[in-house]
């Protein structure tokens, strides 16, 4: 059975992919029902429009301040727009709410390295091991591919 949140889920990481996104993991977020600002958010992802993507989730925590993919979005625009410590932040909350978001530590991980500190990003890595059960998934090949990368 697809449900709201299933299907809304794929058009997140298809949004993302076609954003150009180095990976597509930005959960859905975690309600019920569709939230218009998160959806904005998705659009200006797919646009590559960092700034309104950073107004929408900004709007969309309005209304659930404790949604860990809100968070999660929000990090990630705000990383793609340049903007590391607002990024951490969001990370940093997100990982609070949901310390097993996959793609919270893919992306704080990928944080960490555009800041020069690939030993947090490889403790990132490191919990992606543990949460994928190996090194099978796609959080980790992607951390892990951006590690090696890195100079």
């Amino acid at each position: 059975m697809i449900t709201i949140r299933s299907a809304a889920r794929a058009a997140v990481v298809a949004a993302l992919f076609a954003a150009g996104a180095a990976s597509a993991n930005i959960d859905l977020p975690a309600s019920a029902t569709p939230n218009a600002d998160a959806e904005v958010a998705m659009e200006a992802i797919r646009a590559g429009d960092w700034q309104r993507a950073i107004d929408g989730f900004t709007a969309a925590l309005r209304a659930e301040p404790d949604n860990a993919d809100f968070h999660n979005g929000l990090g990630f625009a705000y990383r793609k727009a340049g903007r590391l410590e607002p990024s951490f932040r969001h990370y940093q909350i997100a990982l609070r709410i949901n310390p097993q978001l996959k793609s919270a530590h893919e992306y704080i991980g990928e944080a960490y390295l555009a800041a020069g500190d690939k030993a947090k990003a490889r403790e990132h890595l490191a919990t992606l091991e543990k949460l994928c059960k190996g090194r099978d998934c796609e959080e980790y090949r992607d951390l892990a591919k951006a590690i090696a990368d890195a100079k």
